[in-house]
Protein backbone atom coordinates (compact mmCIF):
# COMPACT_ATOMS: atom_id res chain seq x y z
CA UNK A 1 0.00 0.00 0.00
CA UNK A 2 0.97 3.57 -0.81
CA UNK A 3 1.66 4.28 3.13
CA UNK A 4 4.32 2.29 3.51
CA UNK A 5 6.29 4.93 1.44
CA UNK A 6 6.40 8.49 3.26
CA UNK A 7 5.88 11.48 1.48
CA UNK A 8 8.91 13.55 0.69
CA UNK A 9 10.24 17.41 -1.17
CA UNK A 10 12.48 16.09 -3.62
CA UNK A 11 14.44 19.29 -4.01
CA UNK A 12 16.66 19.85 -7.00
CA UNK A 13 18.98 22.49 -7.37
CA UNK A 14 22.48 23.20 -8.37
CA UNK A 15 23.10 26.39 -5.85
CA UNK A 16 24.36 25.28 -2.67
CA UNK A 17 22.27 28.38 -0.21
CA UNK A 18 19.26 27.68 -1.88
CA UNK A 19 19.40 23.90 -1.25
CA UNK A 20 20.23 24.25 2.22
CA UNK A 21 17.64 27.03 3.37
CA UNK A 22 14.83 24.66 1.85
CA UNK A 23 16.18 21.96 3.49
CA UNK A 24 16.33 23.56 6.77
CA UNK A 25 12.90 25.50 6.06
CA UNK A 26 11.12 22.23 5.11
CA UNK A 27 12.22 20.25 8.60
CA UNK A 28 11.86 23.04 10.31
CA UNK A 29 8.09 22.66 9.50
CA UNK A 30 7.98 18.73 9.94
CA UNK A 31 8.83 18.00 5.76
CA UNK A 32 10.76 15.49 5.37
CA UNK A 33 13.32 16.45 2.69
CA UNK A 34 16.03 15.19 0.15
CA UNK A 35 18.10 17.30 -2.03
CA UNK A 36 20.06 16.78 -5.15
CA UNK A 37 22.73 19.29 -6.82
CA UNK A 38 21.93 18.22 -10.44
CA UNK A 39 18.93 17.03 -12.79
CA UNK A 40 21.48 14.34 -13.15
CA UNK A 41 21.39 13.25 -9.67
CA UNK A 42 18.17 13.65 -9.22
CA UNK A 43 17.41 11.06 -12.36
CA UNK A 44 19.96 8.71 -11.60
CA UNK A 45 17.62 8.07 -8.05
CA UNK A 46 14.23 8.55 -9.56
CA UNK A 47 11.85 5.71 -9.24
CA UNK A 48 8.14 5.48 -9.78
CA UNK A 49 7.58 4.64 -6.60
CA UNK A 50 8.53 7.84 -4.85
CA UNK A 51 5.86 9.58 -3.08
CA UNK A 52 5.41 13.41 -2.29
CA UNK A 53 6.25 16.25 -4.93
CA UNK A 54 9.15 17.65 -6.22
CA UNK A 55 10.83 21.23 -5.59
CA UNK A 56 12.96 21.86 -9.44
CA UNK A 57 14.61 25.32 -9.91
CA UNK A 58 14.24 25.72 -13.99
CA UNK A 59 17.74 27.01 -14.87
CA UNK A 60 20.19 24.87 -13.61
CA UNK A 61 23.74 24.06 -15.32
CA UNK A 62 23.69 21.18 -17.45
CA UNK A 63 20.44 19.77 -17.70
CA UNK A 64 17.60 22.36 -16.93
CA UNK A 65 14.83 22.08 -14.88
CA UNK A 66 12.24 21.72 -17.80
CA UNK A 67 14.47 19.49 -20.13
CA UNK A 68 14.40 17.50 -16.24
CA UNK A 69 10.47 17.87 -16.25
CA UNK A 70 10.14 16.11 -19.59
CA UNK A 71 12.18 13.46 -19.10
CA UNK A 72 10.22 12.78 -15.61
CA UNK A 73 6.97 13.19 -18.14
CA UNK A 74 8.25 10.79 -20.31
CA UNK A 75 9.47 8.04 -17.76
CA UNK A 76 5.52 8.49 -16.10
CA UNK A 77 6.27 10.28 -12.78
CA UNK A 78 3.35 10.96 -10.82
CA UNK A 79 4.78 13.40 -8.39
CA UNK A 80 3.86 16.59 -8.62
CA UNK A 81 6.50 19.45 -9.72
CA UNK A 82 6.65 22.86 -8.58
CA UNK A 83 9.27 24.99 -10.49
CA UNK A 84 11.32 27.68 -8.74
CA UNK A 85 11.79 30.61 -11.19
CA UNK A 86 13.30 33.76 -11.74
CA UNK A 87 11.37 36.57 -13.07
CA UNK A 88 12.34 36.17 -16.47
CA UNK A 89 11.49 32.52 -16.47
CA UNK A 90 8.00 32.58 -15.65
CA UNK A 91 6.95 31.96 -19.76
CA UNK A 92 8.86 28.62 -19.36
CA UNK A 93 6.82 28.05 -16.09
CA UNK A 94 3.44 28.76 -17.73
CA UNK A 95 4.54 26.37 -20.84
CA UNK A 96 5.52 23.46 -18.17
CA UNK A 97 1.82 23.95 -16.36
CA UNK A 98 0.49 23.39 -19.59
CA UNK A 99 2.14 20.12 -19.83
CA UNK A 100 1.19 19.00 -16.77
CA UNK A 101 3.56 20.88 -13.80
CA UNK A 102 1.65 21.49 -10.60
CA UNK A 103 2.71 24.88 -9.86
CA UNK A 104 6.09 27.77 -9.77
CA UNK A 105 6.61 29.54 -7.20
CA UNK A 106 8.59 33.06 -8.47
CA UNK A 107 12.42 33.84 -6.59
CA UNK A 108 12.93 35.42 -3.84
CA UNK A 109 10.50 32.60 -2.17
CA UNK A 110 8.17 33.40 0.66
CA UNK A 111 8.63 30.56 2.88
CA UNK A 112 4.91 30.30 3.67
CA UNK A 113 3.84 30.56 0.30
CA UNK A 114 6.07 27.92 -0.29
CA UNK A 115 5.11 25.95 2.12
CA UNK A 116 1.65 26.24 1.50
CA UNK A 117 1.96 24.97 -1.94
CA UNK A 118 4.03 22.13 -1.26
CA UNK A 119 1.00 21.16 1.20
CA UNK A 120 -1.53 21.51 -1.42
CA UNK A 121 1.26 19.11 -3.90
CA UNK A 122 1.17 16.32 -0.92
CA UNK A 123 -2.81 16.34 -0.81
CA UNK A 124 -2.98 16.53 -4.74
CA UNK A 125 0.05 13.24 -4.79
CA UNK A 126 -1.99 11.04 -2.28
CA UNK A 127 -5.46 11.93 -4.41
CA UNK A 128 -4.11 10.60 -7.78
CA UNK A 129 -2.07 8.07 -6.17
CA UNK A 130 -5.42 6.25 -4.29
CA UNK A 131 -7.35 6.83 -7.29
CA UNK A 132 -4.88 5.10 -9.50
CA UNK A 133 -5.12 2.46 -6.96
CA UNK A 134 -8.78 2.20 -6.62
CA UNK A 135 -9.06 1.49 -10.43
CA UNK A 136 -6.32 -0.53 -10.83
CA UNK A 137 -8.25 -2.79 -7.84
CA UNK A 138 -11.60 -2.78 -9.47
CA UNK A 139 -9.70 -4.05 -12.71
CA UNK A 140 -8.44 -6.61 -10.89
CA UNK A 141 -12.02 -7.95 -9.67
CA UNK A 142 -12.89 -7.43 -12.89
CA UNK A 143 -10.87 -10.61 -14.16
CA UNK A 144 -12.00 -12.28 -11.28
CA UNK A 145 -15.41 -12.57 -13.50
CA UNK A 146 -16.49 -15.39 -15.76
CA UNK A 147 -17.59 -14.38 -19.13
CA UNK A 148 -21.31 -14.89 -17.91
CA UNK A 149 -21.25 -13.10 -15.00
CA UNK A 150 -19.08 -10.45 -17.07
CA UNK A 151 -22.76 -10.69 -19.59
CA UNK A 152 -25.09 -10.63 -16.39
CA UNK A 153 -23.39 -7.80 -14.99
CA UNK A 154 -23.51 -5.88 -18.40
CA UNK A 155 -27.39 -6.50 -18.65
CA UNK A 156 -28.10 -5.20 -14.86
CA UNK A 157 -25.67 -2.17 -15.49
CA UNK A 158 -28.22 -1.58 -18.34
CA UNK A 159 -31.09 -1.08 -15.96
CA UNK A 160 -32.66 -4.79 -16.71
CA UNK A 161 -34.73 -7.16 -14.31
CA UNK A 162 -33.93 -10.65 -13.75
CA UNK A 163 -36.61 -11.99 -16.47
CA UNK A 164 -35.36 -9.32 -19.24
CA UNK A 165 -31.44 -10.95 -18.14
CA UNK A 166 -32.61 -14.51 -18.30
CA UNK A 167 -34.55 -13.87 -21.61
CA UNK A 168 -31.55 -12.03 -23.55
CA UNK A 169 -28.90 -14.92 -22.50
CA UNK A 170 -31.10 -17.82 -22.68
CA UNK A 171 -30.97 -18.76 -18.78
CA UNK A 172 -32.98 -19.47 -16.28
CA UNK A 173 -34.12 -16.54 -13.70
CA UNK A 174 -32.68 -18.66 -10.59
CA UNK A 175 -29.13 -18.85 -12.53
CA UNK A 176 -29.41 -14.79 -12.93
CA UNK A 177 -29.70 -14.48 -9.53
CA UNK A 178 -27.06 -16.99 -8.80
CA UNK A 179 -24.73 -14.75 -11.22
CA UNK A 180 -25.67 -11.66 -9.96
CA UNK A 181 -25.03 -12.61 -6.04
CA UNK A 182 -21.42 -13.58 -7.61
CA UNK A 183 -20.96 -10.55 -9.62
CA UNK A 184 -21.72 -8.05 -6.52
CA UNK A 185 -19.76 -10.69 -4.16
CA UNK A 186 -16.63 -10.46 -6.34
CA UNK A 187 -17.09 -6.69 -7.27
CA UNK A 188 -17.65 -6.28 -3.00
CA UNK A 189 -20.80 -3.98 -3.62
CA UNK A 190 -24.25 -4.97 -2.74
CA UNK A 191 -26.41 -3.23 -5.61
CA UNK A 192 -27.14 -2.20 -9.11
CA UNK A 193 -26.24 1.33 -7.63
CA UNK A 194 -23.29 0.63 -6.08
CA UNK A 195 -21.73 -1.33 -9.06
CA UNK A 196 -22.22 1.29 -11.01
CA UNK A 197 -20.45 3.77 -8.72
CA UNK A 198 -17.45 1.54 -8.36
CA UNK A 199 -16.98 1.33 -12.09
CA UNK A 200 -17.27 5.09 -13.00
CA UNK A 201 -14.26 5.28 -10.99
CA UNK A 202 -12.56 3.20 -13.56
CA UNK A 203 -13.13 5.40 -16.53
Amino acid sequence: MSEAVPQVVHVVDDDDAIRDALEWLLRSRGLPARTFPSAEAFLADFGVAMRGCIVLDVRMEGMSGVELFERLVAAGNRLPVIFLTGHGDVPLAVAALKRGAFDFVEKPLNDNDLVDRILGAFRHEESTRRESETVADVAARLETLTQRERQVMDRILAGDFNKQVADALGIAIRTVEVHRARVFEKMGVRSAVELAQLLAQKR
